[in-house]
């Protein structure tokens, strides 16, 4: 029997937390959470969802067409359990993502099986002090949050001068990071602060993190085939609203168990059955007829001094197709129009380090300065909008 399906704001959590609750326990209708600044429309050709159905999430679509992930009450719940026994019991939340998306759901969800009231940051750019404001109003003796990367180093560098602010984060119990990969430099300068950050990884088609610190949680089973990991597991969505051939592609049964392609490169050590992942199979380029790996470009970028936040993105090239470009976030730049290309020698310095790693073709074309890195709601990168501006810079 087909369950309806509303099309809601998320800019009042409370108040989606009331529906989300009434989703769960299966008397109310699914609930497609949207921002709070959209108008409330239906969804196009699409008024119901199967019953098991509770949530649609719409992905951010950070490199492609964002997709309407329809998860069911079952994964929803699994995922929160899962999360409350890999960390050190119930608690009460401090939200900090946007309430659309699954991060800032799994916040709710958790709250509901908790039976505590999540303290809600406001809506909009995000705030160290509004940070501090809200965890300090925090009740509870478990107390955690859910960050991405950018939120993370925010704080850390304000804790850095700031012993209330560092107080207050190193009474958390667990603070979450995930949504993207977290630079080495970032998670060591929060370790010699004592706070305690979980590094997760999921998605919305696994209902939020489902890995934490490299490890699977619940009942979450991670393989690599043919380089591109794969979970299984009770927090699978059920597919893609309107879309069954994109969820027959994804989600697949291989011997009776249902498995989701996640497009992410990665490898499991066989015997600790430590998840590594690499970077997105879309995020590859071919540069001059050899495959690079953007992420891999970035991740030794982001090793080098004074390029934490550095982001790589292709840019098209007339003699070898596509080459890598680095995008650079600097104080210094008063605008994005136009952006700024760097001198040679900070390029030479990058071009030597990626070159040593992994190859030639991975050696950047130039590096890009912009007043700030464009972030997605999610509080992504905006790879889009970055490559046009990596194509802006060209010389």
């Amino acid at each position: 029997m087909p369950r309806e399906l509303r099309t809601v704001p998320a800019g009042q959590p409370l108040d989606l937390m009331v529906l989300l609750r009434e989703a769960l326990a299966g008397a109310g209708p699914a609930l497609l959470p949207v921002p709070a600044l959209l108008p409330v429309p239906g969804v196009a050709g699409e008024t119901t969802v199967p019953r098991r159905v509770a949530v649609v999430i719409e992905t951010s679509g950070s490199t492609d067409v964002p997709k309407r992930v329809m998860l069911g009450t079952d994964a929803l719940l699994s995922s929160a359990a899962a999360s409350t026994v890999a960390l050190d019991g119930v608690g009460q939340w401090l939200l900090a993502l946007p309430a659309h998306y699954i991060a800032g759901v799994q916040v709710l969800v958790r709250s509901i099986v908790a039976q505590t009231t999540p303290v809600v940051l406001p809506v909009g750019h995000f705030d160290p002090a509004a940070f501090q404001a809200g965890a300090e109003r925090l009740a509870e003796p478990l107390r955690y949050t859910s960050l991405v990367p950018a939120q993370l180093a925010r704080l850390v560098a304000e804790a850095d001068g700031d012993r209330r602010l560092l107080a207050v984060l190193r009474r958390f119990t667990g603070i979450l990071v995930g949504g993207q990969a977290t630079p080495a430099g970032l998670l060591a300068r929060a370790a010699d602060l004592d706070l305690r950050v979980v590094r997760t990884y999921g998605s919305s088609e696994t209902a939020g993190g489902c890995v934490y610190d490299g490890l699977p949680i619940g009942d979450t089973e991670v393989r690599a085939v043919d380089g591109q990991l794969e979970i299984s597991g009770s927090v699978l969505a059920e597919g893609y609203l309107g879309d069954p051939e994109l969820t027959r592609e994804r989600f697949r049964q291989v011997r009776g168990v249902r498995w989701y392609r996640t497009g992410d490169l990665g490898e499991v050590d066989p015997a600790t059955g430590l998840v590594r992942v690499l970077g997105r199979q879309d995020n590859v380029i071919i540069s001059g007829g050899e495959k690079v790996s953007l992420d891999a470009v970035e991740r030794v970028v982001r090793s080098l001094p004074g390029l934490a936040e550095a982001v790589a993105v292709a840019a098209d090239d007339d003699r070898w197709g596509q080459v890598p470009v680095v995008v650079v976030p600097s104080p210094a730049v008063p605008s994005l129009h136009p952006p700024l290309a760097l001198g040679p020698e900070p390029l030479d310095r990058v071009r030597a380090a990626t070159g040593a790693v992994l190859g030639p073709a991975a050696r950047p074309a130039r590096l890009v300065f912009v007043a700030s890195i464009p972030l997605l709601a999610s509080g992504k990168p905006d790879r889009q909008e970055l490559g046009r501006l990596a194509g802006a810079a060209k010389k």
